[in-house]
C-alpha cells in the first residue's frame, strides 16, 4: 500500500514537471522581455486603459500566450515591479493559464463551438468581475515591488533592468540571466508547494475515485469540481483533454467550467504568491469571491449548454489523472514509472525540459557565485564606441512588441507541429491500433487502458489537423469519427471490467470500425 502510494506520487510530480516545462520557459522568456525590451512604461501601457479596456487587455493577452499557472508567476512578477495596476495583473494570471491557440483548436474538436464560446466569455465575465473587485480592494501602490527591501520574496537585489544594460548581445545575455534567477528564485519555491499539493492529493484519493462525482444529474456536482481542482494543478492541454473526456461521457457541463477556471488557471503556488505580496484578508476575499463566481457561472451553464442528445456513460476518467495512476496490488510499479512517462512525453516537452534544466542550473551556479548581482553589473558598463552609420539603435519597445509576438506567432505555428499532417496521424493511428487490438484480445489489461486514451487523442488530433489546413471536415467523416470512438469507448469498458470475451467481439467491431474511419479521411 506504501509502495503504491509513494509511487503513484512520483510519477504523478514527474508528469506535471514534464508537462510544465514548455510554458515555465514561456513565462520566462516573457518575464525577460518585459524587464529588458518594454520597461515598465510601455508594459504599463500594455495592460492599461480606461472603463475596464485594461482588464480587457490582459484577458486578450492572456488568451494568446502559451504560459501555464506556473509559467505566469515570473511574469506578474515582472508586472508588479512595472506598477502594472492590480487588477490587470490579476486577470492575466488568472486567464493566460486557461486558453492558448493549440488548446482552444483542440477544444473545437469535443465540443460545439457555442459551448466553447460560452466557457471563453465566462471566464471573461469571471476575471472581469474579479479583476474590478480586486482593483478596488488593492492600491496601486501596494502592488510595485519596486521599493521592496533587499530581503522581499528571496531576492537579495533588483538588477539588470532596461535603462541598465546597453542594446546588443550584452541585453540578449542579461534576459538568459534573468531567466535563470528566476528560475531558482521564489518562483521555484511556489512551484515546490504545488508539486507538494499534486502529490498530497495523489495519495489520497486511490484510482478511479472520481469517476462518478461529476455526473450531470448530480446537483452538486460543479460546486464539488470547485473544490477538488482550486488545490491542484493542470496544464492548458491536459485541462482540455479532461474537458474532452467529460463531454464525450455527457458529465456536468458546470463541474466542466469549475475544472477548467479553478483547475488551470489556479494552483496552491500561485495562491501562495497573491497572500504573500499582498494584505491576506483581502487576498482571501478575493480568492473566495473567485471560487464563488466561478461556481455561479457554471451552474448558469450548466443546464442550457447540456447536449440531451449524449448519451450518459455514468463515470468518467477526466479525473484520473488527479488520483493514483496504480491500482491496489499493482506488482512492481516503479518499473512502470519509467515506461509511462516515455511513452508519453511530447517531443515539446522534451525539448523544453532540456532548455529548463539548463536555465536552472545557469541559476544555480548565480546563486551561489554571484548573489549581489555583479554580471548584471558588468554588463551594464558598456565600452565608448563609435556608432556606424548603418548601426540603428531601434527603440526598446519596438524590440519587446515583436518579441511578445514573435512569441504569439511561435504558439501558432506550434499548432502545426502539435497537429501533423493528416498522413502522419494515420501511420500512427494504425500503429496504436495494432497495439490496442492485441492488448485486448490477449487480455493485457493494463497494456490496453495505456493505448485506449492514445487513440484517443490521435483521432481528435487529425480532426484539427484537418481545420488548421483548410480541408473539411464533412459530417459524414464527423460520422465516422464518432462511431470509432464510441466503440473505443465501450472497449475501455469491457477493459476495466476484464471482460475477455467481450473484448474479443469488441475489437473486432473496432477494427471495422477504424478501417471505415481510415476511408473516409484518405
Amino acid at each position: 500500500m506504501i509502495e503504491i502510494a509513494a509511487a503513484g506520487a512520483l510519477q504523478r510530480v514527474l508528469e506535471v514537471v514534464i508537462q510544465a516545462s514548455p510554458t515555465i520557459l514561456v513565462g520566462l522568456m516573457v518575464a525577460a522581455i518585459i524587464r529588458h525590451l518594454m520597461g515598465p512604461d510601455r508594459t504599463r501601457w500594455l495592460f492599461s486603459g480606461p472603463y475596464g479596456i485594461g482588464l480587457l487587455k490582459a484577458w486578450l493577452v492572456g488568451m494568446l500566450l502559451p504560459v501555464c499557472s506556473l509559467g505566469v508567476l515570473p511574469v506578474v512578477r515582472e508586472m508588479r515591479r512595472a506598477r502594472v495596476s492590480a487588477g490587470s495583473t490579476l486577470t492575466f494570471a488568472l486567464t493566460a493559464p486557461l486558453f492558448n491557440p493549440i488548446s482552444v483548436l483542440y477544444g473545437l474538436t469535443m465540443a460545439d463551438p457555442v459551448v466553447l464560446l460560452s466557457f471563453c466569455l465566462g471566464s471573461l465575465l469571471v476575471v472581469t468581475v474579479l479583476g474590478s473587485l480586486w482593483e478596488r480592494l488593492m492600491p496601486v501602490a501596494a502592488m510595485s515591488e519596486l521599493d521592496a527591501p533587499a530581503t522581499g520574496e528571496g531576492e537579495t537585489t533588483v538588477v539588470g533592468t532596461v535603462e541598465g544594460i546597453p542594446h546588443g548581445w550584452r541585453r540578449i545575455l542579461g534576459m538568459a540571466v534573468l531567466s535563470a534567477r528566476e528560475s531558482v528564485g521564489p518562483m521555484l519555491g511556489y512551484a515546490a508547494v504545488t508539486l507538494v499539493g499534486v502529490a498530497v492529493a495523489t495519495v489520497l484519493l486511490p484510482h478511479g475515485v472520481l469517476q462518478t462525482r461529476a455526473e450531470h444529474d448530480d446537483l452538486f456536482a460543479p460546486a464539488f469540481m470547485a473544490l477538488v481542482a482550486v488545490p491542484l494543478y493542470a496544464a492548458p492541454m491536459t485541462v482540455m483533454m479532461q474537458l474532452a473526456s467529460m463531454f464525450q461521457h455527457g458529465n456536468s457541463i458546470g463541474a466542466a467550467f469549475s475544472l477548467l477556471v479553478l483547475g488551470a488557471g489556479l494552483n496552491l503556488g500561485l495562491m501562495i504568491w497573491l497572500l504573500r505580496n499582498h494584505p491576506p484578508g483581502r487576498t482571501a476575499i478575493c480568492l473566495a469571491s473567485l471560487v464563488l463566481l466561478t461556481i455561479s457561472v457554471a451552474y448558469a451553464f450548466d443546464r442550457p449548454l447540456y447536449d440531451s442528445g449524449v448519451e450518459s456513460a455514468g463515470h468518467t476518467h477526466a479525473f484520473d489523472g488527479y488520483c493514483n495512476p496504480f491500482v491496489e496490488g499493482h506488482t512492481d510499479p516503479w518499473t512502470q514509472i519509467g515506461r509511462n512517462l516515455s511513452d508519453a512525453i511530447r517531443p515539446d516537452e522534451i525539448v523544453g525540459g532540456i532548455l529548463l534544466a539548463c536555465f536552472i542550473l545557469f541559476g544555480a551556479v548565480l546563486a551561489i557565485v554571484d548573489r549581489r548581482g555583479r554580471l548584471e553589473r558588468a554588463l551594464a558598463r558598456a565600452p565608448a564606441k563609435s556608432r556606424r552609420s548603418w548601426d540603428v539603435e531601434l527603440p526598446e519597445w519596438v524590440l519587446g512588441s515583436v518579441a511578445i509576438v514573435a512569441l504569439i506567432l511561435a504558439s501558432l505555428f506550434g499548432c502545426y507541429l502539435y497537429y501533423p499532417p493528416k498522413q502522419t496521424i494515420l501511420a500512427e493511428m494504425r500503429m496504436v491500433h495494432a497495439e490496442v487490438f492485441s492488448a485486448a484480445n490477449s487480455g493485457d489489461w493494463d497494456t490496453a487502458l495505456y493505448w485506449i486514451p492514445i487513440y484517443d487523442d490521435w483521432s481528435r488530433k487529425l480532426m484539427v489537423s484537418e481545420y488548421l489546413r483548410g480541408n473539411s471536415v464533412s459530417e459524414y467523416r464527423r460520422a465516422k469519427s464518432e462511431v470509432l470512438l464510441e466503440h473505443l469507448e465501450r472497449l475501455e469498458h469491457d477493459v476495466e471490467d476484464q471482460r475477455s470475451a467481450a473484448c474479443q467481439a469488441r475489437v473486432r467491431k473496432l477494427n471495422a470500425a477504424f478501417l471505415r474511419f481510415r476511408r473516409a479521411f484518405e
